[in-house]
């Protein structure tokens, strides 16, 4: 499968997934917190994004090509970023999402890699898990 890695027009930060994707899902059809949660966080301008916001959304693979940017610069300040379940709960997340989506962004999957090596003392220490999580991904 060819690369086509994601082009982002200057502003994008300033827009929702709404905007960006040019796709509205309307209201929710399906009464659940967490699809009720992704509803509302497609509409909300990604530079508000927290970091368990992040890890939702990451974790239903929707919007990657615009939200795992977002989480590699907080994983690239924080290693163990936290939303609201535990430390490296934001790692976790964007090591299990699609594949597919890693196969169509190389240059993120390097900037994935660089964070981990320049974090791999920590994540040894303090999460090692993750660090067999990532090893596991990269040989999928």
């Amino acid at each position: 499968m060819k690369s086509k890695e994601t082009k982002y027009e200057n502003s994008w930060r300033e827009k929702s997934l709404e905007n960006l994707e040019k796709d509205s899902w309307g209201e929710p059809d399906f009464e659940s917190h967490l699809v009720k949660t992704c509803h509302r966080l497609r509409k909300k301008p990604l530079k508000e994004f927290e970091i368990e916001d992040l890890r939702i959304m990451i974790g239903q693979n929707i919007g990657l090509k615009f939200l795992v940017p977002l989480a590699l610069e907080k994983l690239k300040q924080d290693i163990l970023a936290e939303g609201d379940f535990y430390e490296g709960d934001l790692l976790q997340a964007v090591l299990t999402c699609e594949k597919e989506f890693w196969n169509l962004e190389p240059k993120l999957t390097k900037q994935l890699g660089a964070i981990i090596t320049d974090n791999k003392e920590l994540l040894n220490e303090q999460e090692p898990d993750l660090l067999k999580s990532y090893e596991q991904w990269k040989k999928s």
